[in-house]
């Protein structure tokens, strides 16, 4: 086994930066004997594989939204930014448009993070919540052609005004040969019901690129996340994917994903999970329990506007990869990511 133990079986392996034909950041967990063979250069053999792979590397960098504190969200302003600030991976959350196409955005709805109110101000729909009658503007009530006339930076100031919703086709392009993708499909089960199968449009536009299959491109590895067991489910079995996926979860009885039993259902269909952050503090044997299943673990989200108990997010993220051994993290600081220990230097 090119593993070193019980704990790395079942984990993926490969590059993820490349500079000048070198690696310059590798995954510290491995679990394909080819991909830890390319990473170390070619190892003669998996006992030499296994002796490197056993040195303690960096966990993955995962840019939340890009580099979300200091541009808006899932704009190519914050994916651009993330990428310089050395981001392994970069998330776009995926919506789906009234034609069918994929953009990047973390909700259903565009007033949030759009002007969308002010070029399309009767294309509402009026819902009431919690007693409130509201206004929402639903992606998929609109074309891409439409989406990309908002203007989804001036929310977050001056200097990012004009910015538009990329496409995941946009986003592929600009992270290809830099960093990988960790893209999430978001409220499948909606769409759905709309008669897109977001699954199918996620391997399709992953198939245009070369990046449907684990390991297609080592200078971009894709990882697939959702908070939809079912989609991560229709994407192994019905689509026969077999792209590292990672099961998000959180709330009332997330708790029940993190014993042994659960986890043990989460192998049948991803191959890592991504908990709060919380959720592993109030349960510190779970990184060790998802380590055995041969599951990796990606907690969220890590940001300097709430670094928790500790003095500061480089703090926070240090605790978590350093002394609690998860995998890698999302945060909206990448340049604030640790990769030694605190006091070890650089």
């Amino acid at each position: 086994m090119c593993v070193d133990g019980a704990r790395r079986a079942g984990y993926f392996g490969f590059r993820t930066h490349l500079e000048e034909g070198t690696v310059t950041r590798a995954l510290r967990t491995t679990g394909l004997c080819a991909a830890l063979a390319l990473c170390l250069g070619c190892a003669s053999d998996a006992d030499e594989a296994a002796e490197v792979s056993s040195e303690r590397a960096p966990a993955l960098l995962i840019a939340h939204r890009g580099a979300s504190a200091y541009a808006p969200e899932h704009t190519v302003a914050a994916y651009r930014l993330a990428l310089d600030q050395g981001a392994d991976f970069i998330e776009p959350d995926l919506q789906v448009t009234r034609d069918g196409h994929l953009i990047a955005m973390h909700d259903l709805t565009l007033e949030r993070t759009t002007n969308v109110w002010d070029v399309f101000p009767d294309r509402f729909k009026e819902e009431v919540e919690r007693g409130q009658t509201v206004r929402h503007w639903y992606v998929s009530d609109f074309t891409l052609e439409e989406i990309q006339t908002l203007d989804a930076g001036f929310w977050f100031g001056p200097g990012f005004v004009g910015e538009r919703v990329p496409t995941f086709a946009e986003v592929i392009e600009l992270a290809r040969g830099r960093a990988g993708l960790i893209p999430e499909t978001k409220e499948p089960e909606i769409y759905g019901g709309l008669g897109f199968s977001m699954e199918r449009l996620v391997v399709e536009e992953l198939e245009r690129y070369g990046l449907h299959t684990q390991g297609a491109d080592p200078t971009t590895p894709v990882v697939i996340q959702s908070f939809s067991a079912e989609s991560l489910r229709i994407l192994r079995q019905d689509l026969g994917s077999d792209l590292e996926s990672t099961f998000l979860f959180s709330g009332t009885g997330a708790e029940s994903w993190l014993t042994p039993q659960g986890l043990a259902l989460v192998r049948v269909f991803a191959t890592g999970i991504g908990p709060t952050k919380r959720l592993l503090l109030e349960n510190p044997n779970a990184v060790a329990l998802a380590h055995e299943a041969g599951l990796t673990v990606f907690p969220w989200t890590f940001s300097s506007d709430d670094p928790g108990q500790f003095a500061g997010v480089d703090l926070e993220m240090a605790h978590f990869i350093f002394e609690m051994d998860v995998d890698g993290l999302f945060t909206d600081n990448p340049d604030l990511f640790p990769r030694t220990p605190p006091g070890a230097g650089s």
